[in-house]
C-alpha cells in the first residue's frame, strides 16, 4: 500500500472528509512520526506495532569492484517491532501452502 492508497482508503471511509483533509492528515503524522523518530524517541502504537532507533556500529567493508576495504561510519536507522495482534491477524489471512517439503 502506498501514501496515496492510504489516502484514498481513508477518504472513501470517512465520506466527512476531503481529498485535502485527508493528504493533510496523513501527511501531518507520518511527520510527527519522522520527527519524534529523528529526536531519539520511541513510538508505540497499540495493536499495531512500535518504531525506534537502532544504532548500527561501524564496521569495516569491501568495495565490490576494487575489493578495496572501506570503512562503513556508524548509522542510526529506524525499526519496526510489529505487535502480537498485528503478528497474528497477518498469520490468520495468509495461506499455508501445501508445497512445503516434509520432515
Amino acid at each position: 500500500m502506498t501514501r496515496s492508497d492510504l489516502v484514498n482508503k481513508l477518504a472513501e471511509r470517512f465520506g466527512q472528509l476531503t481529498q485535502r483533509d485527508t493528504e493533510f492528515a496523513v501527511k501531518t503524522i507520518l511527520d510527527a512520526m519522522s520527527d519524534a523518530l529523528a529526536r531519539g524517541h520511541r513510538i508505540e502504537i497499540r495493536g499495531f506495532g512500535s518504531f525506534s532507533i537502532n544504532r548500527r556500529p561501524p564496521r569495516l567493508g569491501r568495495n565490490p569492484r576494487s575489493g578495496e576495504k572501506v570503512t562503513i561510519p556508524e548509522k542510526l536507522v529506524p525499526h519496526f517491532k510489529p505487535g502480537k495482534a498485528l503478528r497474528e491477524s497477518v498469520d490468520e489471512s495468509l495461506p499455508v501452502s501445501d508445497d512445503t517439503p516434509a520432515s
